[in-house]
């Protein structure tokens, strides 16, 4: 008994000491927390009640930065990182611009400025968006050339070449740049790349080339340029082909302009190169009507210049490379036909000054001075040796009469035209080809 008593005692005190269910306090997380870590009644005023005040003054620290900052770089122009590229990743200049390369450049370096005094203006394209480039045929003598100009600008390159009539040598000065990129790859494959142009100029260019396999000439100016066409459509990039002053074939017109249609055999031996370039200028403006592709297309008269192939049966580089040999001259036929030779340098100018500009085309580019075979023969002899003789043999088959580019078209929308005259561009030119044929395995053949 004494022990249920016990019991039941002790149950009545807990009963009382358990609050009744109605009059439980409700539940709050903050009575849990410890005292000691709430904020600062001021603190907690000022983030809770002033934080329009805090927004205030972050935006008047931000704005003061960005207004004085312009003023600080004028103050400290050295300490001022240019935004372009070159400086990051040297180039070896002296070879770039080696060749008589400089005198095309020297607008570049002087910021335009053309009047010979220099202004220490910043050139505009400096500040331009740095492009990523492939060049078909980069490796040859034109190739190799627009390869150094966009190097030289800050844009990433990468050449795509066979290498039937590139050579390496061309472009090795550029080994080691982490902005170049060589392919060994036939333009007659597909390819796939991630870039924003791509310069179409992958196609022997001399008779003697084109005429060695004319069925792979053909293909390569159809299947190449259409591979190209097909990457420019699915990467939206911009695309330029060289095409040629042969699309005129034997002109009845002269000057020639861009409407001239041509005279062309369709059946002859050149017909290979002739109509393969004309195929290729049908697929361009078939791929920019009917698939909105953005095009370019310039049609390049006589070029010359350093990195020519020694023997490509040109007759500029057939004369320079004779006459340093010391044999002949040799004039087709009787030497009365008529051929414009403009210098590398210029033709690159305007190739870039095609792609960065608006119009399609097509653009003759090409020097308007006219020279007879003879009278060409003639400079070589007066720069190289004065005592070369001239020997005469039968023309070639459909070999033109005339040629002479009106680039008055191209002088109004590109504004462009060729500086370099023949006579100061020959001797550049014999500089790099005696060097070669003196110094080099490439000069032993004959």
């Amino acid at each position: 008994m004494k022990q249920l008593h016990k019991q039941s005692s002790t149950n009545h005190r807990r009963d009382e000491e358990m609050p009744s269910s109605g009059q439980t306090p409700p539940y709050s997380p903050k009575s849990l927390k410890h005292p000691t870590r709430s904020l600062p009644r001021s603190l907690n005023y000022l983030l809770r009640e002033q934080r329009l005040l805090f927004i205030l003054v972050g935006i008047l620290i931000g704005s003061t930065f960005f207004i004085l900052q312009p003023s600080l770089s004028l103050l400290n122009p050295s300490s001022t990182d240019h935004p372009h590229p070159r400086s990051h990743f040297p180039v070896n200049h002296e070879s770039v611009y080696s060749n008589g390369w400089s005198s095309m450049s020297d607008s570049y370096r002087s910021g335009g400025n053309t009047n010979g005094k220099g202004t220490g203006r910043v050139p505009a394209n400096i500040l331009r968006r740095r492009m990523r480039v492939v060049v078909t045929g980069g490796a040859g003598f034109v190739g190799s050339h627009l390869v150094d100009k966009l190097i030289a600008r800050g844009d990433d390159v990468i050449v795509i070449d066979n290498f039937f009539t590139g050579r390496r040598e061309n472009v090795m000065h550029h080994f080691g740049n982490p902005r170049f990129e060589l392919i060994r790859h036939d333009v007659v494959e597909p390819i796939l790349l991630e870039v924003d142009q791509i310069y179409h100029l992958a196609c022997p260019a001399s008779p003697v080339h084109y005429k060695y396999n004319p069925v792979k000439t053909i293909k390569t100016n159809v299947m190449g340029t259409l591979n190209m066409l097909g990457l420019a459509k699915r990467i939206n990039a911009k695309f330029l082909l060289t095409s040629t002053s042969e699309v005129y074939g034997d002109p009845l017109e002269h000057p020639q302009k861009e409407t001239y249609w041509g005279h062309v055999n369709p059946i002859g031996v050149r017909s290979c190169y002739d109509e393969g370039k004309r195929t290729a200028e049908t697929l361009s403006m078939d791929y920019h009507r009917g698939a909105g592709v953005e095009v370019r297309i310039a049609r390049i008269f006589n070029t010359y210049g350093p990195r020519m192939c020694l023997d490509d049966g040109r007759v500029v580089s057939n004369f320079v490379a004779q006459a340093i040999r010391k044999q002949p001259l040799t004039v087709y036929g009787d030497g009365k036909q008529t051929r414009s030779f403009q210098y590398v340098s210029d033709l690159v100018d305007g190739l870039v000054a095609l792609m960065e500009g608006e119009h399609i085309g097509p653009f003759n580019l090409g020097n308007p001075g006219e020279f007879t075979m003879l009278e060409l023969a003639q400079v070589v002899k007066e720069t190289i040796d004065s005592s070369a003789t001239i020997e005469f043999k039968p023309n070639t088959a459909d070999d033109p009469h005339k040629r002479k580019p009106d680039i008055s078209k191209a002088m109004e929308l590109l504004n462009w035209e060729p500086k370099v005259s023949l006579r100061e561009g020959l001797p550049r030119m014999v500089t790099d080809f005696r060097n070669r044929i003196l110094n080099e395995d490439e000069g032993k053949g004959k």
